[in-house]
Parts: C-alpha cells; structure tokens; sequence
C-alpha cells in the first residue's frame, strides 16, 4: 500500500490486493492516523496501528471496534500501467 495525494492535497491510501487496486481516504476515522504509514495490510483488510481497527479496502467497511465510521473509498483505474485514483466531479 503507498500514499498518494490528491489535487488540493487530499490524501488517500492505495492498496495491491491481489492485483486488483482500491483506494481510501489514508486517515482512519477513529484515531486519525495515517494507514498507508502506519497501518497493516492483511488481504483486503488494512489495521491501524494506533487501536487495531480495521477497514475492508475493497469497500471502505469498518470491521473491528473501535472503528464504527467506514473509510469513503475512491475509484481506481489502470492505465497504460498507471494506478490512477478517479476524482469525483463537483456537485453543479
């Protein structure tokens, strides 16, 4: 997993589960600590080091307490062998 940042300086968190590619916000949502630094990837499910929570990567669920808050996840899409991570447009 490796940290990439956004326009705007966003920064989210993109993950090789068996090569397919998935992409979260970095911060867990209990602690507020970095997963691409600090968490642990086990398969498609990323720990955070800081209480053991745990998020599925492949859709953002929180899995193990004290993590209630799931992690917004972001499309990804390979192109030409480039992991591209997909912005959302902006509300009109």
């Amino acid at each position: 997993m490796r940290q990439a940042e956004l326009p705007g300086g966003h920064k989210v968190a993109v993950y090789n589960v068996d090569g397919d590619f998935y992409a979260t916000d970095d911060l867990c949502t209990h602690g507020q600590s970095s997963l691409s630094d600090e968490g642990m990837l086990d398969g498609k499910v990323v720990e955070c080091s800081w209480h053991f929570g745990a998020f599925d990567v492949t859709t953002g669920e929180a899995m193990q307490m004290p993590c209630r808050e799931p992690l917004k996840t972001w499309p990804v899409t390979v192109l030409d062998g480039v992991v591209c991570v997909v912005l959302e447009e902006e509300p009109k």
